[in-house]
């Protein structure tokens, strides 16, 4: 840079590009800021997994500062300081004290130092200036520990965790093809409060099923045991081969139409563990 006569500084370099610059008698208009806004129903969203038994962990890019900031927002962390040692870390700080992965005798990948990572999976909330290699090793060490292990992503880097983990959630608007492809499920509509309706039609599901195979096996058994019963007694089956395939047609086709068509009730299905 050189100073002219007027007291202007120029790039000697690119001339057509140059900037002016004073060096004094400037007033401070305005200071404008940018910040992500978080969608309205992310805090709630995060408040019934941490009801429903499910632990969120935020995993990204940005610096220390602005993802505690965001983690406050969303009530991943709390707004009062004195959180744990591990609450809040860098992803190449998690990665230098874990140790890396390492493989075992079972050509398996895991975790070097398990006896700090489990310390640090207890009190891990936020992961800031993260890797792939950062993430990927967060999810193994986690499947390791014999957790079931949900990742969400959007873009490339994110792929080798969506496919470590159990269950990959990719954006269906800003995910890229390589994310998408490397996971289990899409979000339509890109909102994390999505997971959390995923999890209560996935338990809704589950319980319907459950009470299925239930009214199921207690239909059956009263029916060998009354087929059985009266032949010992009666010398003959009260139930004819007919009847009883009457009988399962029926209690198939109008139990299972009656049980696994339940809609999913939130508050009831939310408020339990996994």
């Amino acid at each position: 840079m050189r100073e002219n006569e007027g007291g202007l500084n120029h790039d000697d370099e690119d001339d057509d590009t140059n900037h002016v610059i004073e060096k004094e008698g400037l007033t401070c208009i305005a200071i404008l800021g940018i910040k992500d806004i978080i969608r309205p129903e992310v805090p709630g969203a995060v408040d019934q997994c941490r009801k429903a038994g499910v632990r969120v962990r935020m995993v990204t890019g940005d610096n220390k500062v602005t993802a505690k900031a965001i983690a406050k927002e969303c009530n991943l962390v709390g707004n009062k300081e004195g959180e744990g040692q591990y609450t809040v870390l860098e992803g190449k700080e998690f990665y230098e004290i874990v140790g890396g992965l390492k493989k075992n005798d079972k050509d398996e990948e895991e975790v070097v130092n398990k006896e700090v990572f489990d310390q640090i999976r207890k009190e891990l909330c936020v992961l800031a200036r993260s890797r792939p290699e950062d993430k990927y090793l967060l999810v193994t060490g986690l499947r390791q520990c014999g957790d079931v292990v949900a990742v969400t992503g959007d873009g490339t880097n994110d792929a080798p965790a969506l496919k470590k983990a159990d269950v990959g959630f990719a954006m269906g608007i800003t995910g890229t093809d390589v994310a998408k492809n490397a996971a289990d499920i899409i979000l339509l509509d890109d909102n994390f409060a999505s997971i959390v309706q995923a999890c209560m039609w996935g338990r809704n599901i589950y319980d319907n099923i459950r009470r299925f195979l239930q009214f199921q096996l207690t239909v059956n058994v009263v029916a060998l045991v009354s087929a059985f019963i009266g032949a010992c007694i009666l010398k003959e089956s009260p139930l004819q081969p007919i009847q009883l395939l009457w009988v399962n047609l029926i209690m198939d086709s109008l139990a299972s139409l009656a049980l696994a068509t339940e809609p999913p009730v939130k508050d009831k299905l939310l408020a339990r563990e996994p």
